[in-house]
């Protein structure tokens, strides 16, 4: 058989290709928005100093504002999208650097906005708002940003720590050099007993195998890679947590986390209750824990036989079309507006569907206010592709709803709700597909299994991180060093703690020091709250519950605060409802896999 060779960009059909025209008619058209755009750079100091003089100026001031962010956001999404399904075509790299470059210097220009308006009197902005009715739309965006001035320090103050942000970002992007540069990982054997260089792609690959004395030399020889740099990169992940914490000392926070939280008007007991609820139940995840053994045939289960399949992969196979049939007959439930926006996804050509030289790897949702919300994808015919063209469907969908029902300024949405639409998508597909094959045994035993891995990987996983984090934040704050024995220490008490006391493996401890995640400040805990109000919508819904909270949900943008919204659909986060709800289910479901493959 000869070789599979990708098509070259030129050679995709036009219907697998997403159509950009709706943006631009050609790329001479981008160029002479880019000349214009580029033109009025030059405007933005017509309205430094003067933004807060009066109503009138307000007003002009911010709708100039919105009128350059508008232009740009399109002027940016046309050339990503056209850049990432041709990587190697120097014309689109090139435009893609331009846009970024203009992004850069109207952010700068532009910057002076908020300082401006944080420095008047509030006062006088609000009697702005209520005696000129064009500038009552802002009303929100303002409150917003009046949260931020007990935080917001003098000019002079505000200066030195923007000049510094450089420095502070050091320890982060040390550790990004040594992991994604610098580290050498050695060689270890594959399934033919092949020595292979390892990566972290292949790891992932290695933890999946059937063989287990494969999967247990890959992770030895991650995790002592890792080990033996411990003292350096403790001394990363420490600098990076001084960061978080003193930032949030001199802006007047109590703590990191209160910072980090704040910054997406998150109340701290969101995070508290997810990690309560987690720690009521772990026993689901020992539960988890025995099932892995006892469909693996081990008589001692380790941390690398965590992430191997119980179940083998079923061979059904979707070609693109008939994923798009599945998905309709499956998000059905979500009502006839929603499934008419699908539609418009697949006729519309919303999507580049298959894999071409040079295109970017993964699958993605993008757009801005004026766009499509384009979907990136590489089809393979598996249901691993349909459930994730469903889940960016997920995000696709809550972007169009958004730009159709909010204003620009309130066409986004936090990322703490980001996840919440694609994830029940998936959610729905899956109870349509256990549905639809509830007479094959194979089938079901695959799909509870990807139900599984998906909880404990996003619920689970991502709350033991979030808690390992928040611990190292509040023991630097208490001037606890964070050296590496007391790291590895930590970290493999909490490992034990969700795993169990079966899991003896000690180089797990050595864990924290590949983990990206530890630097990025309090952003891992929302892969899990969404999750989990991702399952009572979801279960809501496909048990015949009514869809319009959800569906305005989808609509609000940030229109309000991100909690508000929530609530507003019928779901708190600040309580324990929603990740209680989604560890019962899950416990429900070990039940069902251990009756399929325990006989």
């Amino acid at each position: 058989m000869s070789e599979y060779k990708l098509p070259l960009r030129s050679e995709v059909a036009l219907e697998d290709t997403w159509d950009l025209t709706p943006m631009f008619e050609s790329d001479d058209a981008w160029e002479a928005t880019f000349k214009e755009l580029e033109s009025r750079l030059n405007e933005v100091s017509d309205y430094q100093g003067s933004l807060t003089q009066s109503a009138a100026s307000l007003l002009q001031g911010l709708k100039f504002r919105d009128e350059i962010s508008y232009d740009l956001g399109i002027l940016y999404v046309y050339a990503h999208l056209n850049f990432d399904v041709d990587t190697t075509n120097p014309k689109y790299q090139a435009m893609q650097a331009r846009v970024e470059g203009l992004l850069s210097r109207f952010g700068a220009a532009l910057s002076f906005y908020d300082s401006e308006l944080l420095d008047s009197d509030e006062e006088k902005l609000i009697e702005y708002l209520k005696s000129e009715e064009a500038l009552s739309l802002y009303k929100h965006e303002f409150e917003r940003l009046f949260t931020r001035r007990p935080h917001t320090l003098s000019e002079k103050e505000e200066r030195l720590l923007a000049s510094a942000s450089e420095v502070f970002g050091t320890a982060s992007k040390t550790f990004g050099m040594l992991n994604n540069a610098d580290m050498t990982f050695p060689k270890v054997k594959d399934e033919a007993g092949n020595e292979v260089q390892l990566s972290h792609g292949r790891y992932s690959l290695f933890m999946e195998s059937d063989n287990r004395a494969v999967r247990k030399e890959a992770f030895l020889a991650m995790q002592n890679t890792y080990g033996a740099l411990k003292n350096t990169l403790a001394s990363t992940l420490s600098g990076s947590v001084k960061v978080h914490n003193y930032s949030a000392s001199v802006r007047h926070y109590d703590s990191a986390r209160h910072a980090a939280l704040a910054n997406n008007h998150i109340d701290e007991s969101v995070h508290d209750a997810l990690i309560n609820s987690i720690h009521e139940n772990i026993n689901l995840l020992h539960d988890y824990v025995d099932l892995r053994e006892k469909a693996l045939g081990l008589d001692d289960i380790q941390m690398y036989d965590i992430y191997v399949p119980m179940v083998d992969d079923v061979d059904l196979k979707f070609t693109y079309e008939e994923a798009q049939e599945v998905i309709l007959d499956a998000l059905s439930v979500l009502g006839d507006e929603y499934v008419s926006v699908l539609k418009r996804a697949f006729s519309e050509r919303w999507v580049d569907v298959v894999e071409n030289e040079g295109k970017r790897s993964g699958a993605y949702s993008s757009g801005t206010y004026g766009t499509n919300p384009y979907i990136l994808m590489n089809w393979q015919e598996n249901i691993d592709n349909m459930f994730t063209l469903a889940h960016e469907l997920g995000h696709s969908v809550h972007s169009y709803f958004t730009r159709k029902y909010q204003p620009f300024i309130y066409g986004d949405y936090s990322i703490f709700l980001a996840e919440i639409a694609s994830t029940t998508n998936e959610n729905l597909l899956l109870n349509y597909l256990l549905d639809q094959y509830k007479d094959d045994e194979k089938v079901q035993a695959y799909l509870l299994n990807h139900y599984l891995d998906t909880v404990k990987g996003t619920v689970f996983r991502q709350t033991q991180f979030a808690e390992f984090e928040h611990l190292i934040h509040k023991s630097d704050q208490e001037g606890i060093a964070l050296t590496a024995d007391y790291l590895i220490e930590e970290y493999s008490k909490i490992n034990q703690f969700y795993y169990s006391e079966k899991i003896s493996t000690q180089e797990i401890g050595y864990e924290w020091a590949r983990i990206p995640h530890f630097y990025y400040n309090y952003y891992v805990y929302q892969y899990a709250t969404g999750f989990s109000a991702a399952t009572l919508f979801s279960e809501h819904i496909y048990n015949g519950g009514d869809v319009e909270p959800y569906l305005n949900f989808l609509k609000a943008g940030n229109s309000a605060y991100p909690l508000d919204v929530l609530v507003e659909a019928g779901v708190d986060m600040k309580d324990t409802k929603a990740v209680d709800e989604t560890l019962r289910l899950f416990g429900e479901r070990i039940e069902k896999l251990t009756d399929l493959l325990i006989k």
